[in-house]
């Protein structure tokens, strides 16, 4: 067994991999999908309430990379016909036990089939190594729960959104760009990755603070390969300095506290593989985010850090059918959470016309 795949083998993963022989190389050089056995939590386990309006399970499908991913899918109660349907992700560095559960079930509440899914090598999901993020298999992972959508009995195929939250709201409007399936997308509270990464919030990084950041990140993919093993650049700290930015108490207070805290989520936790930043640079998405045909609405708190990711955007879209909405007072984070912010109304109405 080379080196590689015994790392694959035994890095700490929330997917149990059975069978790691010689075999599975041969499998793999023949181009045969192996099927990865993914664990499911049985119990409700959100940090919201679960609805009486809804019927909740979990699904299993495979993006185009052949990873496992895992959804919660929320079904009105008393369905009729095919519905509408929309896929749920984000924020970055969260799980669909969080945010992007509660807006699917608020959505299904409303008359949508909804399922929040977990991004690869996150959460439930499938994905070796775990914790990576990537701005390709990421935006993959938005057309995966189309296939997954296109193709249920419950569901019309004509009629597929996509909402994405904070880091996933970019990802999402990134593949509105490519997938023509989708037909309505909702960026909330977005952030745009590749910029962030590559720039530096407000864009303060220059070409010789990028080279610098890149020799580090380097130099940690010798270090891991050696070690056998992949660095986490960590998550929140445990205990809150008293200097800290405000949009990091904002951050504290939802994945740090009872409001928001997973034992799965990378931001309540150890964070991501510190190398997953070096995709981001080399690889900008949003690029063809002028292409977008189809209808998209973008919400940003007015008092947030990142609102100027979604302003920026906003600009680059085309067409009379693109809309940006600034809720008064609310910062990047109550739009993960607070029903007195989030503009739900406002969402089911652009899906129920986007989507009729």
């Amino acid at each position: 067994m080379n080196r590689s795949f015994k790392i694959f083998c035994t890095a700490a993963a929330a997917v149990a991999i059975s069978g790691c022989s010689s075999q599975i190389d041969n499998n793999y050089a023949s181009g045969i999908n192996m099927q990865e056995n993914i664990k499911l939590e049985t119990k409700w386990d959100k940090v919201f309430p679960k609805s009486d309006k809804v019927n909740h399970s979990k699904v299993t499908f495979h993006n185009r990379y052949g990873i496992t991913l895992v959804a919660d899918m929320y079904v009105p109660k008393n369905a009729q016909g095919k519905l509408p349907a929309i896929a749920v992700s984000g924020p970055f560095g969260a799980v669909k036990e969080q945010a992007s559960g509660l807006y699917a079930q608020t959505l299904a509440e409303n008359g949508f089939v909804t399922i929040a899914f977990d991004p690869s090598f996150t959460g439930e999901s499938g994905g070796m190594p775990r914790y990576v993020a990537s701005p390709d298999i990421n935006t993959e992972d938005f057309s995966a729960t189309v296939d997954f959508l296109s193709t249920n009995d419950l569901i019309d195929p004509d009629k597929i959104g996509i909402l994405g939250i904070c880091g996933w709201g970019g990802m999402a409007v990134n593949a509105a760009a490519i997938d023509t399936r989708i037909k309505a997308t909702v960026a909330a509270t977005m952030y745009d990755m590749s910029r962030v990464t590559a720039n530096g919030y407000f864009d303060s990084m220059d070409a010789e603070g990028r080279y610098s950041l890149k020799e580090q990140l380097n130099t940690q993919r010798t270090e891991d390969y050696k070690n056998g093993t992949y660095a986490l650049a960590g998550g929140l700290p445990d205990v809150l300095p008293k200097d800290a930015p405000q949009f990091v108490k904002d951050y504290y207070a939802y994945y740090k506290t009872s409001r928001g805290y997973h034992p799965r989520s990378l931001n309540s936790n150890g964070g991501w593989n510190k190398t997953s930043s070096l995709s981001f640079i080399n690889m900008p998405i949003l690029s063809y985010a002028d292409e977008i045909k189809s209808p998209v609405l973008l919400i940003h708190g007015e008092k947030a850090h990142s609102r100027y990711f979604s302003e920026d955007t906003f600009k680059k879209l085309k067409g009379d059918n693109k809309e940006l909405m600034i809720i008064p007072g609310a910062n990047h984070t109550d739009l993960y959470d607070n029903l007195e912010k989030i503009p739900f109304d406002k969402i089911i109405k652009f899906y129920k016309d986007s989507l009729k």
